[in-house]
């Protein structure tokens, strides 16, 4: 089958062969002439098989006909984070370059005047983040009571986020008559529960189960202490084989403490999380793609929807603590029947997340071993003791802080402050998901303790 055979314009079709594609993915196979039915969707697929032109496509179609109206979008495309919207917005330019539609792209990190300058004009297609959509909205600067079409894209990671009491808002802003595309990359009870809520009698498409792994991903694990997790890596992307990396940390602090590492042992390293403004994070994503960085530490804000071929591999620094992150992580390379790698680093405390891991994606990671180990560990013991420090060697007190042994190396993370917020939230790092023994906001400045068992 071909794009042609599914019922597009002559215009996308144009636009589909001139970035090279000619076979539609299974997920675009089955949406795409269901959206220009115009029937709710409920899609369920993996990241990296294509979900974004499979409403994409579809739409600049379904747009061709009609007006604008100022601070009246046609459709609108709701995405979790800056990254995705943004390229959301990247594909809409791409396929619709033969349509004269009109389109807004709302994200933080972004001056409101230039966005609101787009939605005076009239925009067909507005794509945002649900924290930037309703800070406009309150400021009376958008009307979604003219929308004819929505898309809830990454609905799992929005409700991870917590983010769905917006999203809920927003729908009840909307006329109660309109096509909704829902999709997910896994769909839980929960997930359903909320998909009900939305949409109308909806053509469920599933393409592979919920949460499997790509099979052109080679996975492995790596048990060490914690010490020796920085000596490990090191050492992994000291190999000639790593071309480029993800590097994934739970916390966006750890992000800056393993690059100033990395920098300091030479490595060409950079770092992307969500206390970055908008455009450092942009310009560190391209100098990624370019080659200019060939490895990016980076926070889940990096996990979904970042589309960068010929990435060799992703490390797990810190082994994710909700299970679905880790599909997504390592869909960052392999994509698009490339052969990819992907790589964790556990200690013993990281067993309950593995149990869930595993679990999700049906089979165990295979466990490896790295070669040199003996120094290794060396290293991480001599890294330890750096970290031990008496008393005396702080305040004149005798208070001094005593170094973890996240700390041991000379790089520090800068002391946490807690950063003015607007009402809502602008993307996944501003709300964290907490549970009992995971990371909380920096702003709580307090730790997290398990209730101990009765």
């Amino acid at each position: 089958m071909t794009f042609a055979d599914l019922g597009l314009s002559s215009e996308v079709l144009k636009a589909v062969d001139d970035s090279g594609y000619n076979t539609p993915t299974p997920i675009q196979e089955k949406a795409i002439p269901v959206v220009l039915m115009g029937r709710d969707v409920l899609g369920t697929a993996q990241t990296g098989t294509g979900k974004t032109a499979s409403f994409t496509l579809p739409m600049i179609d379904i747009l061709s006909s009609g007006q604008t109206k100022a601070r009246m979008p046609r459709s609108l495309i709701l995405e979790p984070t800056r990254e995705l919207a943004a390229q959301v917005a990247d594909n809409f330019e791409k396929y619709g370059k033969y349509s004269k539609l009109s389109m807004a792209l709302l994200i933080g990190g972004v001056s409101f005047a230039d966005q609101e300058a787009k939605l005076d004009k009239g925009v067909d297609v507005l794509i945002a983040t649900p924290g930037r959509l309703l800070d406009h909205f309150e400021r009376g600067k958008v009307l979604l009571n003219g929308v004819k079409t929505l898309v809830i894209d990454e609905a799992d990671r929005m409700m991870d986020m917590g983010f769905i009491p917006d999203v809920e808002r927003i729908v009840s802003l909307m006329p109660p008559i309109r096509q909704t595309l829902f999709f997910s990359a896994t769909m839980s009870k929960d997930m359903r529960k909320l998909a009900d809520k939305f949409l109308m009698n909806p053509k469920e498409i599933e393409v592979e189960a919920p949460s499997s792994t790509a099979s052109t991903v080679t996975q492995g694990l790596l048990r060490v202490h914690k010490r020796e997790k920085r000596p490990a890596l090191r050492k992994m992307l000291s190999d000639d084989a790593v071309k480029t990396s993800f590097i994934f940390c739970n916390r966006k602090k750890d992000v800056d403490i393993l690059l100033g590492s990395l920098t300091k042992h030479n490595f060409n390293a950079g770092a992307l999380h969500g206390d970055m403004t908008q455009s450092h994070r942009m310009e560190t994503l391209e100098k990624f793609k370019s080659g200019e960085i060939s490895h990016l530490v980076c926070s889940d804000v990096a996990a979904r929807g970042i589309d960068i071929s010929n990435v060799s591999h992703v490390f797990n620094f810190d082994v994710p603590t909700h299970a679905e992150d880790y599909v997504h992580r390592i869909g960052r390379t392999g994509r698009a029947g490339q052969e990819g790698n992907a790589l964790t680093l556990a200690t013993k405390l990281d067993s309950k997340y593995l149990d869930a891991i595993y679990k999700t994606i049906g089979k165990e990671i295979p466990a490896i071993e790295l070669e040199g180990m003996e120094e290794i560990v060396a290293e991480g013991k001599e890294i330890e003791s750096r970290g031990r420090k008496p008393k005396s060697e702080g305040n004149s007190r005798g208070r001094g802080r005593k170094p973890s042994s996240s700390d041991s190396e000379e790089i520090r993370p800068k002391k946490n402050t807690r950063p003015k917020r607007s009402r809502y939230a602008k993307d996944e790092d501003d709300v964290p998901v907490m549970g009992l023994g995971e990371h909380v906001p920096a702003f709580f400045n307090i730790p997290f303790r398990k209730a101990a068992s009765k």
